[in-house]
């Protein structure tokens, strides 16, 4: 949701929309953006007093509408007791400031902390909605919470904040249409498959993008070494030098295999756990992981960690120059997610040349092609199955796919020629936008408009 609203919104304005992003005032923002003292507008909800504090998203000009209240004061952003109590006040003070302060014509709201906006713009008809579901499974607190917390409208329908935003936002759409399908069965939808399968002629896929500036492994100043499709073999420095950094034998040779992500069921860490101990065992291999999540999971990773020495180590925390190391220095990219609504780190992998072994789920298959190489296509490896065989078998592929380099090295640039840059996403939400009010303009002649008044 963060790299959505962080990026989403620049290209936006570059194409001539007046966008602005309503935020929480989170207790970190001050170390990292200058907010004036006094606010520019105060309002009250559900019982409380808020204000509304106005800067810009750093390093743009998007206003950014930071809403201030105790309860985002500590330096946290989920979790925590009150976090549907205070997420619910947050969409109640974005819907007073909406009627109040800037009233726009079309609000896109993103998960189900935003739900109930759909649902009180739906007295509003000239303020319309737009909901994006970026992951199913958190739906929101239930309608008899909501009750107890907030006002309900008396036509509202749905048994939690997910369920009504669905159904009141004028189009919905998720990060992948692939996505926006395996939400109408059973194994996706979360117990809303059917209300999804209803809402369908609203229901639009749009796969996620990133920030192609940002991560450009030409630029980034946290790689050893820069380099680009063209100069390819100049990505070896990386992978040396992380190798380095993190505690593993030096050698270039062998195949080094990164994964970044949160330690879940979700992304697969049952089925990696299982595995990957007999796939250490069986190649010569290196692994490291970097991500934080359930303790279950930490702990397993961490004794297996201890097996290998030299050859697996396992980073416990969050670190965005070390993921950005990984990507630019490991040679392929684990994910093997059970269910992926859209997945940005195997695009990020791809973008730096680190080729992707995934789960044809979700995002994943709008975004990763499997490798075939007598025809020389695709662009990661690719199982079906979520079986612990099926994924050893994939990687083993993989394993053995380095030995060959030459056809591995067409296969990082085929990878890093991929476009999942913002520009090509935002073309879609326009297009998306526009279908609320019947407009039948082309986004791609905005944007090629602002592209050539910017040079």
């Amino acid at each position: 949701m963060a790299d959505v609203v962080g990026s989403l919104p620049k290209i936006l304005r570059k194409m001539g929309h007046d966008v602005r992003i309503f935020l929480p005032y989170y207790g970190f923002l001050p170390d990292k953006m200058d907010i004036p003292e006094d606010p520019v507008w105060s309002g009250y909800a559900m019982f409380q007093d808020f204000s509304v504090y106005e800067s810009v998203l750093p390093g743009t000009d998007v206003p950014l509408y930071l809403f201030g209240h105790p309860s985002f004061m500590p330096r946290r952003i989920y979790a925590g007791e009150d976090e549907e109590w205070r997420f619910t006040l947050f969409s109640n003070g974005a819907a007073e400031f909406a009627w109040n302060y800037w009233k726009p014509d079309l609000i896109h709201c993103h998960d189900w902390h935003t739900g109930m906006i759909p649902v009180w713009m739906h007295q509003s008809p000239d303020i319309a909605t737009a909901f994006t579901i970026h992951n199913l499974a958190y739906q929101g607190p239930w309608r008899w919470k909501l009750e107890q917390m907030t006002w309900c409208p008396w036509y509202m329908q749905g048994h939690n904040t997910m369920a009504a935003a669905v159904q009141y936002a004028n189009l919905v759409n998720t990060v992948s249409p692939t996505y926006a399908e395996q939400i109408k069965t059973p194994a996706y939808g979360e117990t809303l498959e059917g209300l999804m399968s209803f809402i369908s002629s609203k229901l639009v896929g749009i796969v996620n993008g990133i920030d192609t500036d940002s991560y450009n492994p030409e630029t980034d100043k946290y790689l050893q070494q820069n380099f680009t499709a063209e100069t390819i073999e100049k990505r070896k420095a990386n992978k040396i030098a992380l190798q380095e950094e993190v505690g593993l034998e030096v050698n270039k040779k062998a195949f080094l295999i990164g994964m970044v992500t949160r330690l879940v069921e979700q992304k697969g860490l049952d089925l990696t756990i299982q595995i990957l101990d007999r796939f250490m065992a069986y190649t010569d291999s290196q692994f490291i992981l970097l991500g934080t999540g359930d303790r279950n999971y930490e702990t397993q990773m961490w004794q297996l960690a201890t097996r290998y020495p030299g050859r697996m180590a396992t980073y416990l925390l969050y670190n965005d120059s070390l993921s950005r190391r990984i990507y630019g220095g490991s040679d392929a990219f684990l994910m093997p997610s059970r269910f992926e609504p859209c997945g940005i780190s195997q695009l990020l992998a791809m973008r730096y040349g680190c080729v992707p072994i995934v789960r044809r789920t979700g995002g994943l298959v709008d975004t990763v092609s499997h490798h075939d190489p007598v025809t020389k296509q695709g662009t990661g490896y690719c199982f079906d199955r979520y079986e612990t065989l099926d994924l050893f078998t994939c990687m083993i592929r993989a394993w053995e796919g380095y030995r060959y380099q030459d056809y591995w090295q067409q296969l990082q640039i085929r990878g890093m020629q991929q476009d999942f840059s913002w520009n090509k996403s935002a073309k879609e939400y326009v297009k998306m936008y526009h279908s609320i009010y019947g407009i039948t303009e082309d986004p791609d002649d905005a944007l090629e408009a602002a592209e050539t008044a910017q040079a």
